[in-house]
Parts: C-alpha cells; sequence; structure tokens
C-alpha cells in the first residue's frame, strides 16, 4: 500500500472508510450505479437471495430443510402389514360417510353415531393425554381463513388409530367427503395438524 502525504492522505483514507461503512449499511440492498453497471444483466432480482445448492430429499417444491422445518405436519411411515389393515378399515367408513353425505348428515354427532355402529370405540385420553384406550376420534372441521375473517364450515373429521403406526383420516361436508389412510402426525395423532406452528 503506498501512503499519500499529509492532508490528501487523511482525505483519501476517510473517503475509504466512509465508502466501506456505506457499503456496509446498505442492508442487502443491491444499488449500481451508471459507473458500475454490468454490461450483461444480473442472474437474479435485486435482494433476493440466490438458490441454495442442497435440496432435501423428498423435500415439497424442492425447497431446502422442508421436512426439517415440516416435521411435524409430514406423517409418519406405515409399515405395509399396517398400511394395508388402514385400508380394509377405510373400505369400511367410506360407503357409510357417503351415505350420510348423501343424507346431507355431515354434523359430528351423526357422524359419530354411524361409526360406532361400525363396532369402533371412542378414543378416551387421561389428564396428561395419555391414551387410555378406544381408536375412534370424531371432530368438527377446522376453522379455515377466508377473506378478511375466519369461518368454521359445517361437517366432521374422523380419525380412526388402526394400529400405533397406522391412520384412517376422513372429512364429510356440504361440498364433499373423502377418506384416505396415513401414519400419525407428531403432535396430533391421526389429524393433520393445522398450518401455521
Amino acid at each position: 500500500m503506498t501512503s499519500l502525504p499529509g492532508r490528501r492522505g487523511r482525505v483519501a483514507a476517510t473517503a475509504l472508510l466512509l465508502g466501506a461503512a456505506l457499503a456496509l449499511t446498505a442492508c442487502g440492498e443491491q444499488r449500481v450505479t451508471t459507473a458500475d453497471a454490468p454490461s450483461a444483466p444480473p442472474s437474479s432480482s435485486p435482494g433476493s437471495p440466490a438458490a441454495s445448492p442442497y435440496v432435501e430429499p423428498g423435500a415439497h417444491d424442492g425447497a431446502p430443510h422442508y421436512r426439517e422445518n415440516n416435521a411435524y405436519r409430514l406423517p409418519g411411515e406405515m409399515s405395509p402389514a399396517d398400511a394395508k389393515d388402514a385400508r380394509k378399515e377405510a373400505a369400511r367408513i367410506e360407503p357409510v360417510l357417503k351415505r350420510l353425505w348423501g343424507r346431507k348428515k355431515w354434523d359430528p354427532k351423526s357422524v359419530r353415531a354411524a361409526m360406532l355402529k361400525l363396532g369402533y370405540e371412542e378414543e378416551r385420553t387421561g389428564p396428561k393425554g395419555e391414551r387410555l384406550g378406544g381408536t375412534l376420534t370424531v371432530r368438527g372441521m377446522e376453522p379455515r381463513f377466508e377473506t378478511d375473517h375466519y369461518v368454521t364450515p359445517e361437517g366432521a373429521r374422523v380419525g380412526l388409530r388402526v394400529h400405533p403406526d397406522a391412520c384412517v383420516t376422513a372429512f364429510v361436508q356440504k361440498t364433499n367427503y373423502q377418506v384416505s389412510t396415513n401414519g400419525p402426525y407428531v403432535e396430533t395423532g391421526c389429524f393433520e395438524p393445522p398450518s401455521g406452528h
């Protein structure tokens, strides 16, 4: 580095420090003046982070760390034998929900009564959330945000624990009904947890 004599050196050093300070306080904004504009357009838009080279296996939309960040929203794995048992129970439940839907009976009380007639027992839990028996849970629908407020649609959700690693989940509401199988969720058992955490 060449030293500049006297006042000119101090002015140059001060300008250099001010330039560095301004660059550091830009808060991630990219600013290009005509003097230092590149000849080719930049590959990413100003302020957007570069895409991560790491894509986690099984990641939704290729998002890095998707599975890690959304573990609570991902169902557990079912063994092949238990998945087969869950599909068998789903086949028993589907015609009952179809019939209820056709009769416009989708309230939790009617759905619970129909499920109990299939021989399922309501799940019971202790004061600390421990399972005490039973395999069936019937609840109302989850509230969902529409336009500017939350709305709880009419209908019922069904969760049936077939095995510790296998569930049947279903719903019936005014517009439709659906029955599916899945492994349990870490925090919410057979039911998919609501979004946001």
